[in-house]
């Protein structure tokens, strides 16, 4: 949504304030609906290395669903205008256990996605957040969250990507070689990280913290004070042991049983036994099969 010239002051100023001409990976999040074939250049010349499109699924109905303003061909045109510009890393986001759809839907969503050669797809199951009409139209019956649809769903996804080519490395993400997404494989392997912004948060060496949500009061304290952190908290080292439980449990590069109580190394046993999981040398422990789509309830059984 930013303009030409807010890009350029905004890039501009953290290779500045981050003392470095060059960033290993600048990641752009956009809509198909909200750029053009300048902006797309202007990327580029920005030194933009990596877009994500929010195109969510190729089936207007679903679109309709999902209150996207795009169509199907806008999603396609939106590729052809990056590829086009010369973005070197491309990934596509999509949504799956929307109300209303089918498997056969989001087959060929899929199936249109990997038309389109991207480097990177990143498959979400659809949350029901608090405070939101989908929320609400799930508490009123009008939604079905069907787990066992979602299950369909995730394993279509997994198979028909891997049949693409594509690396299955983290629950809801998959890539090309050489093209996994650096920040959020930072953020998997507990690296740190700085949020701007209001809500953002950050973690810089065990500590935490969350800033301001509104806009008005951020601004005034970034001015007043140089920072707007309204939460903070230290993490000790059971807290950062359940978040590596939880996190790299979702990468294909796997758990090190060192984050494991011995209780909890003999229930991942009993995940290898019934081919949930699998062990790797380290040692640690990596889902796979129907492992993969329970990795949520996994997690809460290790910790």
């Amino acid at each position: 949504m930013l303009s030409p010239t807010h890009l350029a002051r905004l890039l501009d100023g953290l290779r500045s304030a981050f003392g470095c001409d060059e960033f290993e990976e600048v990641t752009m999040e956009a809509n198909p609906a909200t750029f053009d074939a300048a902006k797309a250049r202007r990327f580029i010349e920005l030194g933009v290395t990596r877009v994500s499109l929010g195109i969510q699924a190729f089936d207007p109905a679903v679109l309709a669903t999902l209150g996207r303003e795009h169509t199907p061909d806008q999603a396609r045109e939106s590729v052809r205008l990056l590829r086009e510009a010369g973005i070197p890393s491309l990934n596509i986001d999509l949504i799956f256990s929307v109300p209303g759809q089918s498997l056969d839907s989001w087959s060929e969503t899929l199936e249109a996605a990997v038309a389109l050669g991207p480097d990177h797809i990143s498959a979400y199951n659809l949350t029901y957040e608090e405070d939101t009409a989908f929320f609400e139209s799930l508490n009123c019956g009008e939604f079905d969250d069907d787990p066992r649809f979602g299950e369909a769903c995730f394993d279509l996804a997994r198979t028909t990507l891997a049949a693409a080519g594509f690396r299955h490395y983290e629950t809801s993400n998959y890539a090309r070689p050489g093209h996994r997404s650096t920040h959020n494989l930072g953020y998997w392997r507990g690296e740190d990280y700085i949020g701007l912004g209001p809500s953002a948060v950050s973690t810089i060496e065990r500590h935490r913290t969350r800033n301001i949500a509104d806009t008005t009061r951020y601004i005034a304290m970034i001015n007043a004070i140089g920072h707007a952190a309204a939460e903070s908290e230290a993490l000790d080292d059971e807290a950062l042991r359940l978040e590596r439980i939880a996190l790299l449990l979702r990468t294909d590069d796997g758990l090190p049983l060192e984050h494991l109580a011995p209780a909890a190394r003999r229930r991942a046993e009993l995940l290898v036994s019934e081919s949930l999981a699998e062990f790797l040398p380290g040692p640690a422990l990596r889902l796979i099969n129907r492992g993969k789509a329970l990795v949520d309830a996994i997690a809460e059984e290790l910790i």
